[in-house]
């Protein structure tokens, strides 16, 4: 080579390796034949990678310095100069590419699991323990996760000589370009199992069913998760076990619909009942929070004024959901229903008629109600009807 590597490069005598490196990198993006099809950018490209070569070897930028041939009579770069790929990496890559990964950990982390439970409402909502049945992959206690028989071992794989990695070269225009490859023979892991496990053939886990014992604590709703770290599957080789994820599933209840922390049911009652007033027993959810002792049995005196309208929210408070973050506990909202009666009697209908005489209501006209009304208009609402 009769061309000047540190005049090539434009660096200096005494430039170190990282300034070397730069100034590399930034002639290779400029002079790459796939980027740059100007006539005589392939030559340049390929005296920069020569330069590069040699300054980039300690021994062989010695030897240029003294005098020497730094490639030994080889005839330079393109004849047995041997740059390896990674350089190019490096250069549109930023570095990212030098070095091998090294051999492949044979023992990994195992994959989180996941299962689904039903849950009635009052279970959601003041909690219960559940005993579930899981299928997942455990411990192989016949070799105790190494995958080796009993009595034998791992070995250094002969190939890659327990890198995981092989070097491929081949020869271009470039020059040689060596690549580094994940090693067929172990599988990227640098050792092999010569006689591996009957019960796991080698993976150092088995899938079998277990028994799990899990709380749902107070206040979970549909789509909620509860984990359970470390009780997944137990990874190659033995590795530490994932986490099990239970995903609740709230099934409907035949009173109460859920509303965030609030529970909401609807009472019907006679259109005598609205107007005169009544009792009614609802039960509740109710449920003690240390003991998990649920009681769906527990119910409360409903209370309905005389002059009830149909649609009118009775509000039951701290006898909802209890919250899954904080000592909050939602309401129970009441819908009023107020029944027509559809089929009558002669002597009911007479007895309404009179009903309608005494209030003036034998012909009303009816009232277009505003879509939103005041307090105020409320209040003036509730004193007519009285």
């Amino acid at each position: 080579m009769t061309t000047d590597p540190y005049a090539t490069l434009g660096v200096d005598r005494d430039a170190d390796a990282e300034t070397i490196k730069k100034a590399y990198r930034k002639l290779a993006r400029q002079y790459h034949p796939d980027v740059n099809a100007e006539p005589g950018a392939q030559e340049k490209f390929k005296e920069v990678s020569a330069a590069y070569e040699i300054l980039s070897d300690p021994e062989k930028r010695r030897v240029y310095d003294l005098g020497g041939d730094p490639f030994g009579g080889s005839g330079g770069f393109g004849q047995g100069a041997g740059f390896s790929f990674t350089d190019i990496m490096d250069a549109f890559f930023g570095g990212q590419q030098t070095g091998g990964r090294g051999p492949r950990p044979r023992t990994r982390r195992g994959q989180d699991a996941l299962v689904r439970i039903d849950l009635e409402l009052a279970e959601a909502a003041f909690g219960t323990t559940r005993e579930l049945k899981v299928d997942t992959a455990v411990l192989c206690t016949t070799c105790q996760g190494s995958g080796a028989a009993p009595g034998s071992h791992p070995v250094t794989c002969e190939t890659c000589h327990g890198r995981g990695e092989v070097q491929h070269v081949q020869r271009s225009f470039l020059g040689e370009i060596r690549t580094l490859r994940p090693c067929a023979a172990c599988r990227g892991y640098g050792e092999i199992i010569p006689d591996p496990c009957r019960e796991c053939a080698g993976d150092g886990r088995i899938r079998s069913r277990r028994a799990l014992t899990v709380k749902i604590p107070p206040g979970v709703d549909t789509g909620t998760r509860v984990q359970l770290s470390g009780e997944g599957e137990v990874g190659p080789g033995g590795g530490t076990p994932g986490d099990l994820y239970v995903e609740v599933n709230v099934l409907p209840h035949q009173v109460f619909s859920r509303d965030g922390l609030n529970l909401r049911c609807r009472v019907s009652v006679p259109m005598t009942a609205a107007a005169l007033g009544t009792s009614v027993e609802l039960p509740l959810l109710e449920g003690d929070l240390e003991t998990e002792e649920i009681e769906v049995e527990r119910s409360v005196t409903l209370d309905i004024k005389p002059g009830t309208q149909s649609g009118f929210e009775q509000v039951l408070r701290g006898r909802g959901v209890p919250s899954l973050r904080s000592h909050a506990r939602g309401d129970v909202i009441v819908a009023i229903e107020v029944e027509t009666p559809t089929r009558l009697d002669e002597r009911q209908e007479e007895l309404l008629r009179e009903l309608a005489a005494l209030r003036n209501e034998e012909a009303p006209d009816g009232r277009i109600q505003p879509a939103h009304k005041g307090l105020f208009g409320r209040m003036r609402d509730a004193f007519n009807q009285r």
